[in-house]
């Protein structure tokens, strides 16, 4: 196992998602919020040799904002990425909803073309991903979808719900935003999974106060509708911070669809989340054989000793063979230090293996910080899945890559 560091060590780096060109998998593009320069802004890391050695720069910020955060890219043919990244002003408020997209492999970008605007002190939207429909059996093929939180601060609907958009033209124009949660209940971060034909599931789970489940709702005819929700199950949300430390938790839904040929999985969707239920964090998964309609009894996935605290879960299916694919965060081998490890299932769910991708634990001590996220890519050729998370071991926070060859 070979960890890269991938940012500059000059600056904190934070909240990581990676995208694999699928035509040409020595390309590898990943994103984080970057400090290098003050504020925080995207990092852009690329390698063109698949992992072994990466290039840095800065996305531009929009005109009119003080920064940006929350960025998430995704690939789609023949050589595009897409970044999606919640822009701010200097006030902090005011967040809007952007991308940016290239056609040359990452080598330049487009504007910034607004997805949703934020307006001062009483919207914000933040948390956003995007995912491009890769599925060759889709009618949808490159439409590009974004899910995101929608903060209201008004005495008439205060709370957090989730919004999604779509573009049909490679990035250029967004639809008008299609609420999908209730404004009566407060989530965090949604996610998003595109199955076989095109279906589309977007997933959220709903926070305190009152009792939290993770919720999902499926589009038929490439997010233009969506139906009814229905609850996966319900969560126990995980304490922020977790005990022990001193950083942010938030408890995050994860979807990824099965869009292989593998005959006993094509068309499955899987839904990771952590949990408390146990008494300590732990990473679930219930799985839809039914393109969303039903799901099956939640059980957790990483294996790792009781009382062990596991968490940040990103889920990446392979368009090969369907082999799934879960990273995340955990404190099983040195606590309370912590390090990366993956769970591999190669039966659609039913079984999986845990190894580490770390070569070092990290020291998080004192962070308030660590984002709240990681991510995940694979090479369709090869079953090669990679992952890039928020290391300290070089004394602060910057971005490794690491593999699970």
């Amino acid at each position: 196992m070979v960890n890269v560091q991938i940012s500059p060590s000059t600056s904190n780096q934070f909240e990581p998602t990676i995208a694999v060109n699928w035509l040409n998998p020595s390309v590898m593009v990943a994103v984080a919020v970057d400090f290098r320069t003050g504020p925080a802004l995207i990092g852009l890391y690329k390698s063109i040799d698949a992992g072994a050695t990466w290039s840095t720069t800065l996305l531009p910020l929009p005109t009119g904002f003080a920064g940006m955060e929350s960025p998430h890219i995704d690939y789609f043919f023949p050589n595009s990425f897409v970044v999606a990244a919640h822009a701010f002003d200097a006030d902090g408020l005011s967040g809007t909803i952007v991308t940016y997209t290239s056609n040359d492999n990452a080598s330049s970008f487009g504007p910034p073309v607004i997805v949703n605007q934020g307006f001062g002190q009483f919207v914000n939207n933040d948390q956003v991903v995007v995912i491009a429909d890769k599925a060759g059996s889709s009618p949808f093929l490159g439409n590009i979808y974004t899910g995101y939180t929608h903060d209201y601060n008004t005495q008439f609907i205060p709370g957090n719900t989730i919004f999604f958009s779509r573009s049909q033209n490679g990035g250029n124009t967004y639809s008008g935003p299609i609420l999908l949660s209730s404004v009566n209940e407060f989530e965090e971060f949604p996610g998003i999974a595109i199955t076989l034909n095109g279906v589309v599931i977007v997933g959220w789970i709903t926070q305190p106060p009152g009792a939290s489940s993770f919720k999902t709702s499926v589009s038929q005819d490439g997010g233009a509708t969506f139906g009814p929700e229905t609850m996966i199950a319900s969560v126990v949300i995980v304490p922020s911070p977790l005990p022990g430390y001193q950083f942010r938790c938030l408890t995050f839904p994860a979807l990824a669809g099965d869009t292989s040929n593998a005959p006993t999985t094509r068309g499955n969707v899987y839904a990771v989340w952590q949990d408390f239920r146990q008494g300590y964090s732990d990473i679930f998964m219930s799985i839809s054989t039914n393109f969303g309609v039903d799901w099956s009894t939640p059980k957790p996935i990483a294996n790792s000793p009781v009382g062990s605290q596991n968490f940040f879960p990103a889920i990446t299916v392979s368009p090969t063979d369907g082999a799934v694919f879960v990273s995340y965060y955990t404190n099983r081998v040195n606590p309370p230090e912590l390090d990366v490890f993956l769970a591999t299932s190669r039966d659609g769910g039913n079984t999986f293996t845990n190894t580490r991708i770390t070569t070092t634990s990290f020291s998080v001590a004192g962070l308030t910080v660590i984002g709240d996220y990681i991510g995940n890519g694979v090479v369709p050729q090869t079953g090669r899945l990679v992952t890039v998370w928020t290391d300290t071991r070089t004394g602060v926070e910057n971005i490794w890559f690491g593999d699970n060859q």
